[in-house]
Parts: structure tokens; sequence; C-alpha cells
């Protein structure tokens, strides 16, 4: 498989087992894109991977460092300027988290990731609304996104818009692959639950 397929499918379980999966498999796949982007002589994905692998660690300036590093060698990676942001995110550099989310909208406007991303961080600051519209976006590009519906129902949820939660915590759990994530569908049942009884009390 050459590095422009194996790569980009390498980021993509990378993203599913940091949002569903182990931190072990996150560190196993992060390290098998390494040793791919070395084999491969790919400077930029060597700058990325080892960038993910101190997200991992908590090494955030560090990984800073790396995406900075990646995003010269490749400035159309939409990749590593999300990834940025979410080490300014982690370090409090909210606003600078903002802007660099919008940077990576600017070169890659097809990349749902970082859609997603900006609504989530939208959506912890209090600005719900637009959070919303950054999901939106994020399921335009990518329809099948289970973890965007996720957040999508916590915003709405925030903006007490409690049947519009509902609808999107079920498309959660249609989206969601049998037999994993179990915990993560207990805790949307249980707050499916807590919005059942929300429903009932405005009736």
């Amino acid at each position: 498989m050459s590095k422009h397929c194996q790569l980009p499918r390498l980021r993509k379980k990378l993203d599913y087992a940091i949002t569903y999966g182990s931190k072990d498999d996150a560190f196993s796949l992060a390290n098998e894109g390494l040793e791919a982007a070395k084999k491969n002589k790919y400077s930029g994905e060597i700058e990325y991977f080892l960038g993910q692998l101190d997200i991992l660690s908590e090494n955030f300036d560090s990984a800073i460092a790396h995406f900075d590093a990646a995003i010269k060698f490749n400035p159309f990676d939409g990749g590593s300027y999300n990834d940025r942001a979410l080490c300014m995110a982690e370090l409090g550099k909210i606003d600078g988290a903002l802007a660099y989310f919008d940077k990576g909208i600017e070169v890659e406007p097809d990349y749902a990731t970082i859609y997603h991303n900006k609504g989530w961080l939208l959506n912890n600051i209090g600005r719900h609304s637009e959070a919303i519209t950054y999901f939106n976006k994020a399921l335009e590009l990518e329809p099948g996104r289970a973890v965007t519906y996720d957040n999508l129902a916590d915003a709405l949820f925030n903006l007490e818009d409690y049947k519009g939660a509902l609808r999107a915590y079920r498309l959660v759990l249609s989206l969601l692959q049998p037999g994993e994530c179990e915990e993560i569908r207990e805790q949307i049942m249980s707050q499916m639950k807590i919005i059942g009884k929300l429903i009932s009390h405005k009736r």
C-alpha cells in the first residue's frame, strides 16, 4: 500500500481510537503511522505522528512544535492545524485555538473533523448556537459521524432543545458499531432517560 493510501487511513483509525477506543490502541496506531512515515521518508507525516504521540502523552507544547513543522512541510494539512488548535485549547489559549481552527478550515475546507472540533470548543465555552452551526457543517461533509451527533446532542441539551437532543442521541446509537463503545452507549442511554423526564415535566 502506498503512503498516499496508508497514512490517511492510519490518521482516520487513530482519530477513531482516540474518540472511542483505548489509549493503548491510540499509541499503537500513532507509532504505526510514525513508522510508515519514516519508511516512506515523508517528513510532514513524521512530524504529524510525533505530534500525536506528544498529545497522547499530554506534552502539548512539544506537540505544537511538531504540528508547526508538519505545516511547514505541507501548508494545506488541515489535520495539523486542527490538532495544533486542540493543543492550544488544552493549554487554555482559547482565542488562539479558534484562530487555528479557522486557518485549518481555510486550507482544507472539506475536512469534517476540524468543523467538529471547533464546534466542540465553542460548546465548551458556552457558545452553543455557534457550535451547532459547526457540527451541522461537519455532518454535511460526513453524515455518519457518530461523535458529532453526540456533541450536537450536548449542545442542543445546553440550549434546552430536549427533543432535538434526544433525536441526536438516537442517531449516535444507530451509528455506533454493535458490541463496541458499551460504556459510551450506557452514558448516552442514561442521558436520554434524563432528557425524557425533562420533556415530560415540560408538558
